[in-house]
């Protein structure tokens, strides 16, 4: 699974500091998503989809193979 996390953060001129304090997760989390060393759990994926409001699906790409 990828994500546009990164895209979407620039975009808005956040820090993954900020990102992180606003959807209660460790800037290290969103390193870490956004890196692709690690992937959201439902409840996360839902809260940084509704911060940027966007659909989770908008946010987070599905590879068919996983």
């Amino acid at each position: 699974m990828t994500n546009r996390i990164a895209e979407l953060r620039k975009e808005r001129k956040l820090s993954q500091a900020e990102l992180a304090e606003a959807v209660d997760v460790t800037r290290q989390t969103i390193i870490s998503l956004e890196s692709g060393r690690y992937n959201a759990s439902l409840l996360l994926a839902h809260r940084i989809a509704r911060y940027f409001d966007l659909t989770i699906e908008a946010v987070f790409l599905f590879d068919g193979d996983e």
